[in-house]
Formats: C-alpha cells, sequence, structure tokens
C-alpha cells in the first residue's frame, strides 16, 4: 500500500514539475489597416443609355426624311 502511495507521490510530482518548466509567451503585434478603395466603372451602362436614346432620336429623323 505504502509502495501504491510513493509511487503515486512520484507521479503527481513529475507532473507537476514537467507542467510547471515549459513557458509559452505569445506576442500580439499590431494590425496596420488601410483603408479600401473601389472603383466602380459604370461608364458602359451610361454609353449604352445614351445609344438607345439617340438611337431612337435618329429613328425619329430617319422616319421623317421619308
Amino acid at each position: 500500500m505504502q509502495r501504491k502511495i510513493s509511487v503515486l507521490f512520484l507521479f503527481v510530482v513529475c507532473f507537476f514539475i514537467t507542467g510547471c518548466s515549459s513557458t509559452h509567451k505569445i506576442q500580439v503585434a499590431p494590425m496596420e489597416i488601410k483603408p479600401i478603395h473601389i472603383t466602380i466603372d459604370v461608364n458602359i451602362k451610361v454609353d449604352r443609355a445614351l445609344d438607345n436614346f439617340f438611337g431612337d432620336l435618329d429613328n425619329a429623323e430617319n422616319k421623317i426624311k421619308k
């Protein structure tokens, strides 16, 4: 019985010694946050809309000339 207790005590002591001997250090570096610039090109939609608008006027002009 005493041998079991001494082995258990030795195991517990070894467990705490190995657990306490390792240290971990975590470094948190500051992060740089930059703004995001987004450019949306809507020229294609505007160009198509203008073509449709002026195309209708051109078609009306052609009908008037005939």
